[in-house]
């Protein structure tokens, strides 16, 4: 039993403890606090490096993001860019062409992930499109164009489908903020914004200078004036059931052209090729025998040569005269003694004739030489006509004096109206707006176009005149009418007025003109305070009509632009 209780005592003397505070007092465990320190150190070391590893991360990432955001938003939400052409602006300031940022939209096929999906969506927004055309593009897997020159409305269908594979190409469009209205003349640009016709191809190096680029090109026109026009001279081919139709509206004092209208027109955005000739600038490109009118320049001629007065009487006049093989005669039948006023104002083409014969072949063929009607016109479009040669044989001089035998066009004929109504100054029509006067020659004297607007004055109010209808109160409107066949064309007629107003001091000429119109048989005219029902299809029953309805429409207009016209004619009126 001894023995026993002192091995267990030995036993118990030279065990290790397991208790805790035993453990921390040996050497053993000296030693690994010491590497459980440095440990600790490590992780707290490794914990910082990967902490700011993650913020340097996380603010580049916030970086780049932000960044990549405002260059998405600047590229497609900015319209700021450097244009590719100059604006255009009426003489008012009215924009009338502008480049704008426009999208083509094209497709990347290896982006579209569900292509019968994708084409459903097509053939319900965009059921014009050829869907058996997208879909070859889509299985050859190339890149191609879905549509081109996108309008905002599509454009936004687009963007509403959420296809990656649509791509919006940016590029700059040219605009026309009035669509038809100015079709003949600011012409169109292609697709790489070179000009191709009208204005934008007159002025393409111009509309394309840098140094100019934030400059506009002022044109002469008036866009309320030529909204005016137009929608009167649509009425007329829609009541007359006319084929075309023209206007013209000029400043016969500088050329400036404020209206130039040419029916039927078109829509210059959407950039369709027009091969039909009605589709023309009939105002510049198309020429006319524009008939009695012409009678005009022969009375001013005999006029300014001395040869007689607006009172000389010509006597015997015969109803028909024989000229080679060919028989010319009135319309209506006159009194066999006419004054030379009177021949203009009942518009006589045989008192006419003997006129031109007093003046004689040499000095008509000088008056057509200073007028340029013989040369293509001096005007600021690509789209001008060629008038025809005369060849002066037997009966060319009797047969040009009442307005057959020759074809200018109707922008030649306003001008060289402007000059025999303004005082004799033959001026070049222009639609660019400038400081600088016109260094003008004379064709006629003062006194000659005193006297030619008088009679164009009488040819509105007289009993026997042919354009009463164009008396507007207060206007003070004179004109001759011109009721001829249409050149090239001899089952169709062409019905012509110039008027200028006010006669007395002449400021605006304006020509209208109907092809092939027709006779109104349910219009109910107000012909000098009586109601009378249309029967007949001459110049003086339709396109004096129209110039009349013009003229009140638009006259208020041109007297608050011109003060002295004001003054003069309307503030009296209203006093």
């Amino acid at each position: 039993m001894k023995r026993k209780r002192r091995k267990n005592k030995d036993f118990n003397i030279n065990q290790k403890s397991f208790y805790f505070e035993d453990y921390l007092e040996t050497n053993q465990k000296n030693k690994k606090v010491k590497n459980s320190s440095v440990s600790q150190d490590r992780i707290y070391l490794l914990f910082f490096l990967f902490l700011s590893l993650i913020t340097i991360f996380s603010i580049k990432i916030i970086f780049v993001s932000l960044k990549n955001l405002e260059i998405y938003n600047q590229n497609n939400n900015s319209f700021h860019f450097t244009s590719l052409r100059r604006d255009i602006i009426d003489r008012n300031g009215i924009l009338i062409s502008r480049n704008v940022k426009s999208f083509h939209a094209a497709i990347n096929p290896s982006l579209i992930k569900n292509k019968e999906n994708f084409l459903i969506k097509i053939r319900l927004n965009f059921p014009d499109l050829s869907i058996k055309n997208i879909e070859k593009n889509l299985n050859k897997g190339k890149y191609f164009y879905l549509k081109k020159r996108l309008d905002q409305n599509d454009k936004a269908k687009l963007w509403s489908l959420g296809e990656k594979g649509i791509i919006f190409e940016p590029f700059q469009s040219r605009i026309y903020t009035h669509a038809n209205l100015y079709s003949h003349i600011l012409g169109q640009v292609d697709y790489d914004n070179f000009g191709i016709s009208g204005v934008e191809k007159y002025f393409d190096k111009e509309l394309k200078d840098k140094k100019k680029i934030k400059n506009p090109l002022q044109l002469t026109l008036d866009t309320n004036i030529q909204h005016i026009i137009d929608e009167e001279l649509n009425k007329a081919i829609e009541t007359f059931n006319a084929s075309g139709g023209g206007a013209l509206l000029m400043d016969v004092n500088n050329g400036e052209v404020l209206s130039l209208v040419s029916l039927p027109n078109f829509n210059i955005n959407k950039r369709e090729k027009i091969t039909d000739k009605n589709y023309s600038n009939k105002i510049t490109k198309s020429i006319y025998e524009l008939g009695s009118i012409f009678k005009t320049f022969t009375i001013a001629l005999a006029l300014e040569k001395n040869l007689v007065s607006p009172e000389t009487i010509i006597e015997n006049i015969p109803r028909k005269i024989k000229c080679s093989i060919h028989e010319i005669s009135d319309i209506k039948e006159f009194p066999k003694d006419l004054s030379v006023e009177d021949i203009l104002i009942r518009s006589s083409n045989i008192g006419t004739l003997m006129l031109a014969k007093k003046i004689g072949e040499q000095d008509y063929k000088e008056f057509i030489k200073e007028t340029n009607l013989l040369n293509i016109p001096e005007f600021e479009l690509e789209e001008l006509g060629t008038p025809l040669k005369i060849k002066w044989n037997k009966c060319k001089l009797e047969t040009i004096s009442y307005g057959h035998g020759i074809a200018v066009t109707p922008l030649q004929a306003t001008a060289t109206y402007a000059a025999l109504t303004n005082g004799g100054n033959f001026i070049k029509p222009t639609i660019i707006r400038k400081e600088a006067q016109q260094d003008n020659k004379k064709i006629i004297s003062e006194e000659t176009s005193r006297e030619i607007n008088t009679i164009l004055r009488k040819v509105v109010t007289e009993k026997e005149g042919t354009a009463s209808l164009a008396d507007i109160h207060g206007y003070d409107v004179g004109g001759k009418t011109g009721t001829s066949q249409k050149y090239g064309n001899k089952n169709e007629n062409l019905n012509t007025f110039i008027s200028v107003f006010p006669s007395k001091n002449p400021k605006y000429a304006l020509l209208v003109m109907l092809e092939n119109p027709q006779v109104a048989s349910d219009l109910i005219y107000n012909y000098r305070g009586m109601k009378i029902k249309g029967t007949r299809n001459e110049a003086g029953w339709n396109s004096v009509y129209i110039a009349g309805k013009i003229i009140k429409k638009i006259g208020p207009i041109l007297a608050i632009n011109n003060k002295e016209f004001y003054n003069k004619h309307v503030a009296k009126k209203l006093n």
